[in-house]
């Protein structure tokens, strides 16, 4: 079993940059391939970043690319989301999410383990 607690998350203004970590607990995190995934009020939940167990490969939607970076640090058991250019559309809970593979992936059914989600607002 993988426990994921997310942090890092608040209230920035537009254009504003904030960092969300999540650190993994109960198996060997090199062994995972991580994921980043938000939901806004009334959307599906939508695949945001993702990245290889040795971080050799990463994944992001066009909606972030350019803006948002996921890298993890396997000696700290901790994956980060740096998130910069921030836009008020990128409002949404964050959600942290771990597989028991090396792979990264951008379907969310391919994940085994989930955070409780942090809340990231952008105000205008």
């Amino acid at each position: 079993q993988v426990q994921l607690v997310e942090s890092g998350g608040g209230l920035v203004q537009a254009g504003g940059s904030l960092r969300l970590s999540c650190a993994p607990s109960g198996r060997t995190f090199g062994a995972l391939a991580m994921g980043w995934f938000r939901q806004a009020p009334g959307k599906e939940r939508e695949f945001v970043a993702a990245i290889s167990w040795n971080g050799g490969t990463t994944y992001y939607p066009d909606s972030v690319k350019g803006r948002f970076t996921i890298s993890r640090d396997n000696a700290k058991n901790t994956v980060y989301l740096q998130m910069n250019s921030l836009k008020p559309e990128d409002t949404a809970v964050y959600y942290c999410a771990a597989r028991q593979s090396t792979v990264a992936v951008s379907t969310s059914a391919l994940y085994d383990y989930w955070g409780q989600g942090t809340q990231v607002t952008v105000s205008s």
